[in-house]
């Protein structure tokens, strides 16, 4: 794999009127927030965005962020790998208000300087593909939840208390 680092910061219009496809790695220990999630931040982070105009002339951002990190298993705490793949779909806008106005089918991206910064809207995406809950698919540790649920169905079953009270009740309507 090639070892291109992402610039930090772009001018995502220009960029989209030039049609530029930016191709690179970052490296997770460099996001702060999404590392503080993970067991550990040595991964690193492959980033592919077009910067383009769509048929509506909209600027745009289209691309793909993935990389495989670790997070701790739910069930037994040991570290497990997790692949996250963020697929990146925004429209440029220059405010709220014109990104009310954009397609439903995009993520607006409001950028009301010349530039913005990519490590932290890479680092959104991929925290936002984060599972909410991380298992080994063959973790050891059993739970009480679902279908391993043994001991509910080892219990003896024991009779009903109120069994003599609904033999009671047939007599009482007979009168």
């Amino acid at each position: 794999m090639l070892n291109v680092k992402l610039p930090k910061v772009v001018d995502p219009r220009q960029l989209a009127d030039r049609g530029i496809q930016l191709t690179g790695v970052i490296a997770v220990k460099d996001m702060t927030e999404l590392a503080s999630m993970l067991v550990e931040s040595g991964a690193e982070v492959l980033a592919d965005l077009n910067f383009s105009r769509d048929e509506l002339r909209i600027r745009t951002i289209i691309g793909s962020a993935k990389a495989t990190v670790q997070v701790q298993c739910q069930r037994c705490l040991e570290p497990v790998d997790v692949e996250l793949a963020a697929n990146v779909n925004l429209a440029i806008s220059y405010s709220e208000e014109k990104a009310l106005t954009l397609p439903k089918y995009y993520d607006p991206l409001v950028v009301e300087d010349d530039e913005v910064e990519l490590l932290p809207l890479i680092e959104q995406e991929l925290i936002l593909s984060l599972p909410l809950v991380s298992y080994h698919a063959d973790c050891s540790i059993q739970t009480s939840f679902g279908d391993g649920d043994t001991e509910a169905s080892a219990a003896p079953e024991r009779p009903n208390p109120f069994s003599v009270l609904a033999s009671l009740k047939g007599k009482t309507d007979k009168k």
